[in-house]
């Protein structure tokens, strides 16, 4: 059972980022703010949950939130300033848009750099600990999962459908014959080795 709150009586907001280790499309991050009663049997960690399960809770958490907010940083913007930052950048607009104003922040990782005076926690695999964690986790995922569904329409050579955009092998086989495209990261080491794209 994940725990409801990390202060007695700070309004909290959970956040977290998806698609960090991603060659191609977005960073996704979200922040929630859950009622202190709320509790749920099954929400845990994005990744410990099947893709169903995820869309479900994912209307379940829009609905019963005290508010949350997503918030997209463009592989663009990730070549620009790096994925961390990125990451950081992500959350720091998701908290942004939220209507109400946290008193806490609980950061799922070990790093956040904050851009205003609220105070925060950084919780290590904190997804898997906390609902409002959880919560981000789930919203992050499956809106980045939506998005990168609708880019494979345009690509479908990279089945971003099934990968996500995340280095598998269909995913750098796809890169070796077709390249890049405009929502790759070009930051990124997208080959393991440039060797293999020569058949020596």
């Amino acid at each position: 059972m994940l725990l409801p709150f990390f202060s007695d009586d700070k309004l909290e907001a959970g956040c977290d980022e998806a698609g960090r280790g991603c060659l191609a499309g977005p960073v996704v991050a979200a922040a929630v703010i859950l009622p202190r009663d709320y509790k749920h049997p099954v929400l845990n960690d994005s990744k410990q949950l099947p893709r169903k399960k995820r869309d479900t809770l994912r209307l379940e958490i829009e609905k019963e939130a005290i508010c949350w907010a997503v918030s997209f940083v463009d592989n663009h913007e990730i070549d620009k300033v790096n994925i961390l930052n990125a990451s950081y950048l992500a959350m720091n607009r998701a908290v942004d848009q939220l209507k109400s104003i946290p008193e806490l922040l609980l950061i799922d990782g070990n790093r956040y750099k904050p851009h205003n005076e609220i105070p925060f926690e950084c919780i290590i695999k904190g997804d898997g600990k906390y609902y409002s964690i959880a919560a981000a986790s789930i919203l992050a995922k499956t809106y980045r999962d939506e998005y990168m569904c609708e880019l494979a329409i345009q690509h479908p050579e990279y089945e971003w459908q099934s990968n996500m955009g995340y280095p598998t092998t269909a995913h750098r086989d796809a890169i070796k014959i077709h390249g890049l495209t405009d929502f790759h990261r070009k930051s990124f080491r997208q080959l393991p080795e440039q060797l293999e794209l020569f058949e020596l």
